[in-house]
């Protein structure tokens, strides 16, 4: 307990605080989580290892190097979990595929580096799809273990809304940070395409997989995501470019209310009818703050180019896999093969489309501070067979403009249902800004704007 609140209730920045004035100990935070984990990890299994000897190991080293008086980082005694695709030294890393059963890297990946530097404790790897693709892991929603927790981040989403760990990564190649928090009820971040390193991660398509973060407020999601930003020479996509104040800039209030676009996606007829009335009432209660918007006809097809860019390089990316394939499930082999299948002209006209449409929202975005749309067709799907549809995440992660997920709806049955807000293209500090804004209008008085 930190007073009346239990530990693993207080946000990421406050526990980082709290250990960093000596009003908590990073044992304390550790154990807390680590009892938890006891508590909720048998049913919603969402960590695929974790060594609770080594959390406190971590957490017991973090409180004697505050004791002696050194700086420390900003993410010092703060657990954080990682989805398995990522590489951890010493610590294995199973990319959820019978290949690499018992796979123990030699090196961390670049942004598990930069977590070490922070001070963050790493507290385990979290369940994936199989090689962060379709085939379902083991993961149930914390809201409902008979409803799916979501794509191939699933463990870490799952994680942060079951209140096992803080803060967790995961990636995006289709909808994979955006529909799970949206299922489980958490805030997802979907950065700009390029701004996190991609070094010492398994690579699926190198055109879209995008590093994004889990927590419970847009800050905390702001705090991670600044720790791990930046280029590296591992990656030749990721994008040189000033360290962003991200904390800083999400807890600015706008100098005006901001300004939003409603935008019905393609495919909005079929998503639930409560996916429909609570968008209504959404962009009803902004009032002149929101306006309806629709895309020309080419971004309709823009699924379409996502998956063929993503077909073809996975079955570049996962060569070796596909010789195994009698080791792989059903919906991993499809896509392999579909892969295979692509012609070169069509793979190079579907990377033009995605130019040509990440340049095409510019005059959308200088007349709004956001996109307002949903996160997924409706609240999480019965059954652990599959993740659900990315038809709603697909267009944003091609064109690489930053997205998150905020838990600001929920289902008649009591399932999550989040909205998804989209911004331009490095203007991610803007986006998370705009995010706390609407977090804070949504628990504000009727009419209270």
């Amino acid at each position: 307990m930190a007073g009346s609140v239990p530990i693993v209730a207080l946000s990421a920045l406050d526990l980082r605080d709290r250990i960093a004035g000596g009003e908590l100990r990073a044992a304390q935070v550790a154990e807390a989580y680590l009892e938890q984990i006891r508590l909720r990890e048998p049913q919603v299994q969402a960590f695929a290892w974790i060594d609770p000897d080594y959390v406190m190991h971590q957490a017991t080293e973090a409180d004697r190097f505050r004791a002696t008086g050194r700086p420390i980082g900003p993410l010092h005694g703060v657990p954080v979990a990682l989805k398995d695709i990522i590489d951890t030294a010493r610590i294995p890393t199973e990319n959820a595929a019978a290949l690499d059963k018992g796979r123990v890297p030699t090196k961390d990946a670049v942004i598990v580096e930069r977590l070490k530097r922070a001070g963050a404790i790493l507290l385990g790897k979290t369940v994936t799809t199989e090689l962060a693709y379709l085939a379902p892991g083991r993961t149930t929603n914390p809201a409902n273990p008979a409803h799916t927790p979501g794509g191939s981040s699933q463990g870490s989403a799952a994680a942060v809304a079951a209140h096992m760990t803080p803060l967790a990564i995961g990636t995006q190649t289709g909808g994979s940070v955006i529909r799970p928090a949206s299922f489980c009820g958490v805030v997802g971040y979907k950065p700009t395409f390029g701004a996190i390193a991609r070094t010492g991660i398994l690579p699926q398509s190198q055109s879209l997989d995008t590093v994004g973060v889990f927590a419970r407020t847009a800050t905390d999601a702001a705090l991670l995501a600044e720790v791990i930003w930046g280029a590296d020479a591992g990656d030749p996509q990721s994008i040189s470019q000033p360290f962003p104040r991200l904390v800083a800039i999400a807890q600015d209030k706008p100098p005006v209310a901001p300004t939003f676009a409603f935008l019905r996606p393609h495919g909005w007829d079929k998503a639930d009818p409560q996916v429909h009335a609570a968008f209504a009432e959404l962009s009803e209660a902004l009032g002149d703050q929101c306006f309806e918007v629709e895309l020309p006809e080419e971004f309709s097809r823009g699924l379409a180019w996502r998956e063929v860019i993503n077909h073809a390089e996975m079955a570049r990316a996962y060569f070796r896999y596909g010789e195994a394939s009698d080791l792989l499930a059903p919906e991993t082999i499809e896509a392999l093969q579909k892969g295979n299948a692509t012609l070169a002209r069509d793979y190079l006209t579907a990377l033009d489309w995605q130019q040509a449409l990440s340049g095409g929202l510019d005059k959308l975005f200088d007349r709004c501070d956001a996109i307002l749309t949903p996160a997924a067709l409706g609240p999480a799907p019965a059954g652990l067979g599959s993740t659900g549809s990315a038809i709603f995440n697909g267009l944003w992660t091609l064109i690489g403009t930053p997205a998150v997920t905020l838990p600001l709806f929920e289902a008649e049955d009591g399932l999550p249902m989040g909205v998804q807000m989209v911004a331009a293209r490095h203007r991610d500090g803007r986006l998370l800004r705009t995010a706390n804004w609407l977090m804070d209008w949504a628990e504000r008085p009727e009419g209270d704007i």
